[in-house]
Formats: C-alpha cells, sequence, structure tokens
C-alpha cells in the first residue's frame, strides 16, 4: 500500500514513532544491496528520514561512494529503511547524503532520543545519514 510521504496516515505515523529495530539498505560499489540493523527516525514535514552512525561505517562508505557516482545525476545514493512487526509494516526510500554538521548531526541524536528512549553515547566520529524521502509504503 502506497503512502504519502510527506501527510502519511495517522496509523503510519504513529508506527514510525513506536520504538523498533529497522533496517537500512545500502548499495554496495557493485550494485548489490547492504542490509543492516538500525534506529531510523522519520519526519514527515521535512520529507526526511535520518540515521546515525560513525564516519567509518560501511553502510556510510556505501553512501558516499554511490553519492559520488550520481553526484552529476541526481546527488544521492538510492536507499530504503524498513520496519515491521507482526503484520504491520513500513518502507521509506529516497536519496541520502552524509551529514557531518554539528547541528545536524545533533538534530538527529535528539530526534533518536526522543524516538528510542535513550541518547547515544557522545561519539567524534558519528554522522548522519539524511535521506529525502519519495516513496513510502507499507501497512501499518
Amino acid at each position: 500500500m502506497s503512502h504519502d510521504v510527506l501527510n502519511p496516515t495517522p496509523e503510519y505515523l504513529a508506527f514510525w514513532r513506536e520504538r523498533h529495530v529497522c533496517t537500512l539498505t545500502t548499495p554496495r560499489p557493485d550494485g548489490t544491496p547492504h542490509v543492516v540493523p538500525v534506529g531510523v527516525t522519520y519526519d514527515p514535514e521535512a520529507g526526511l528520514a535520518r540515521v546515525i552512525s560513525n564516519k567509518h561505517s560501511k553502510k556510510v562508505r556505501n553512501v558516499l561512494a554511490a553519492q559520488a557516482a550520481q553526484a552529476a545525476q541526481d546527488g544521492g545514493a538510492r536507499v530504503a529503511v524498513c520496519q515491521m512487526e507482526g503484520r504491520r509494516w513500513a518502507t521509506l526510500e529516497g536519496r541520502a547524503v552524509i551529514r557531518t554538521d554539528e547541528a545536524s548531526v545533533a538534530d538527529a541524536v535528539a530526534r533518536y532520543a526522543e524516538r528510542y528512549g535513550r541518547t547515544p553515547s557522545p561519539n567524534p566520529d558519528r554522522v548522519v545519514v539524511e535521506i529525502t524521502l519519495d516513496r513510502a509504503m507499507g501497512r501499518a
């Protein structure tokens, strides 16, 4: 079932505000999918999803490589985040870039803390995988 990224149904949005482990799928340089568990926050007002990560992680390296390869065409790596619980599931797709500035990282950490009920330990290597969303689907 398709959803409006900027105007999700109340049920879909509520599902994205519950505490769930999610997955992030990024493209490896050879084009195969790299899927890892992550925490995700969804901001429909801005049309963004955010994942905090270490700048040395494989997912960040995948996004940076794809971003560089796609820069002339569309400016970001094509990625997806997904979560499920029983028969409920939700996927958000879009173009990802890596944000390293202090304000973006602090905002993403605060959003993570709100959704997951805990503030991550300080990490000077923390970055944000920021996904500009263009597709939402699921059954929540």
